[in-house]
């Protein structure tokens, strides 16, 4: 994956988690509160219908009490109905029995309309307002009955001016002389209809009301659920509440043997919740769109640097010696990074230089190297022309003598461009020393001990000669003796000891600096200033030439080389 997917990816899953995990939770939370709430709220609506139905229903038993039982209102009612051959006593009675009805009517304003039922003649009499057409109560819906008396309702008011709906009672009137007059009463204009209509859910909540055995005698859900159906057949167990045909419902039962149940359907009763959820996932949209956002301001952030790193590295990679353009990008840990990453191309830079130098110190060297070089096919076979002359003429010492040079000179000069080892470099070394002692006809004692392990170390080529040389050319005697040993821990450890004459820091230093005063002393025409050279060429900084010198003492050389595989040039 790409940075940019990868922060993209962190961001998300640092926003999503977490506040999936803190929905998820509230989502359960608040689901259960918004339920007990609304489930509250239902119910407490229910049992507030319940009980203003249950005190209309009480008020018109107390009307229809006064109006019925024997007292003021029964004997005037009475005498209205006995047969009178006096007009004027029946015109009385029936104005003293308005007017108590009239009293009755006017202290309790809840009562709607009021009047005498005759079962027999079927008619009407005393109505406080004008009746519809006709009068049928066997038409309207029993609610219950009890001890003579029938409630009906909710339904329509047969009062002619009013199509509210109205609950009403009628009850049989006691009269010595009758069994079929009935007093039947309504509740108020109105407050049936108000008790019905009042809910906290902004018309979402419909009522139905039950009979004593459970049938529906008022719907207003009519579509859902009829008048005259059984609704404990819609449920699956008696319950206070459940869910049918997609609606909830909450039962209340009344004392009086009938009950109310408010219906509200699952979409409403899903509204609230609905509106919370959307309005938690507008939330969760914005906050994941802000920490998009956020990603993309850090890709910005992290894309700026990178496309300088990039240039920067472009450049490098076509002139690795130039040199950093100090860009900035106003973030103190990237600004920090580019400032290394300039002095990393200034260090580049120099090393780049330092390798030029070093490879024309070596081309210098390789060229220093041919000026002194001779034929070696035309020398070695001179030297072979002499070698068997003397033996030819019996000369022992000229042969050997001949027989050194040719081998040393095979040695420096046959294997130009090859890998040298330092059982290699220490045979030449004895070719050296025969001749020189032949040479000079002095004996001095020279002692070489090697580690068996470093005989096959790859070495540059005629390190070890110049070293010896130095020793022979300042002050070592006839009783001198030099002591060669090579070792090897981690590097490989040239020592060279001898007791000659010794040299002064002065010396030292202009032999190691100073070709042309050494070319002219040195038999070979390459001493230290060539080693010194060579191994600074090689080598740099991990190889090291330490010389400490006493005058009348002797002269101690170290020479410590890193060991490395078979790269090593002549």
């Amino acid at each position: 994956m790409t940075l940019k997917k990868r922060i993209f990816l962190l961001f998300f899953l640092s926003a999503f988690i977490p506040f999936i995990s803190i929905f998820a939770i509230s989502y359960y939370t608040i689901d259960s509160i918004f339920a007990n709430k609304i489930d509250d709220g239902i119910r407490s609506n229910l049992q507030q219908v319940t009980s203003s139905l249950e005190n209309s229903i009480t008020n018109l038993n107390h009307v229809t009490q006064q109006l019925s039982y024997r007292g003021t209102i029964g004997k005037r009612l009475d005498e209205f109905l006995k047969p009178s051959s006096d007009i004027f006593e029946l015109i009385e009675a029936r104005d003293e029995l308005k007017s108590e009805l009239s009293v009755v009517t006017f202290t309790n304003p809840n009562i709607g309309l009021t009047l005498y039922y005759f079962q027999k003649e079927g008619n009407t009499q005393f109505g406080n307002f004008p009746i519809k057409d006709r009068f049928s109560p066997e038409s309207l819906p029993v609610l219950f009955q009890t001890y003579g008396i029938k409630y009906y309702g909710p339904h329509i008011s047969m009062n002619r001016f009013d199509d509210q709906l109205v609950l009403s009672a009628m009850r049989k009137v006691q009269l010595p002389e009758r069994d079929d007059v009935y007093i039947y009463v309504e509740s108020g204009f109105r407050l049936t209809q108000d008790v019905l209509a009042y809910n906290q859910y902004n018309g979402a909540l419909s009522h139905l009301i039950l009979d004593g055995e459970g049938n529906i005698v008022y719907s207003e859900i009519p579509e859902a659920m009829k008048v005259g159906e059984n609704f404990t057949s819609l449920t699956a167990a008696p319950a206070k509440d459940g869910i049918s045909r997609g609606y909830h419902w909450f039962k209340e039962d009344s004392s009086q043997k009938w009950s109310v149940v408010s219906v509200i359907s699952q979409a409403q009763y899903q509204q609230e919740k609905n509106q919370w959820l959307l309005q938690i996932l507008l939330v969760a949209l914005f906050f994941l769109g802000f920490t998009v956002f956020l990603a993309w301001l850090l890709w910005k952030m992290v894309y700026k640097p990178l496309g300088l790193f990039h240039s920067e590295i472009n450049g490098m990679s076509k002139n690795p010696q130039t040199t950093g353009s100090r860009a900035r990008t106003q973030i103190p840990e990237f600004d920090f990074l580019l400032g290394e990453f300039s002095n990393m191309q200034h260090q580049i830079g120099d090393l780049f230089k330092e390798v030029q130098q070093k490879e024309k110190i070596r081309a210098d060297l390789e060229v220093e190297k041919l000026l002194y070089q001779i034929n070696p096919h035309f020398l070695m076979n001179t030297l072979d022309t002499v070698h068997w002359l003397a033996v030819m003429n019996g000369q022992g010492e000229i042969d050997k003598l001949v027989q050194s040079l040719n081998k040393l000179l095979y040695y420096n000069l046959g294997k130009l461009g090859q890998v040298s080892t330092m059982e290699e470099e220490i045979d030449a070394l004895r070719q050296y020393l025969i001749l020189q002692q032949i040479r000079y006809d002095f004996e001095f004692d020279v002692r070489i001990t090697a580690d068996e392990q470093v005989l096959q170390i790859p070495v540059p080529r005629f390190i070890l000669q110049p070293l010896v040389e130095n020793s022979l050319y300042h002050g070592l005697s006839d009783e001198g003796f030099i002591q060669i040993e090579v070792t090897c821990t981690s590097t490989l450890n040239i020592m060279i000891q001898d007791n000659g004459a010794g040299m002064t820091e002065e010396t030292i230093h202009k032999l190691l600096n100073n070709r042309v005063a050494e070319q002219q002393k040195v038999g070979m025409g390459i001493g230290l200033n060539y080693v010194h050279r060579m191994l600074k060429a090689q080598y740099g900084a991990q190889a090291q030439l330490i010389i400490e010198s006493e005058l009348g003492t002797g002269t101690s050389i170290l020479l410590i080389l890193p060991i490395k595989g078979e790269d090593i040039s002549a």
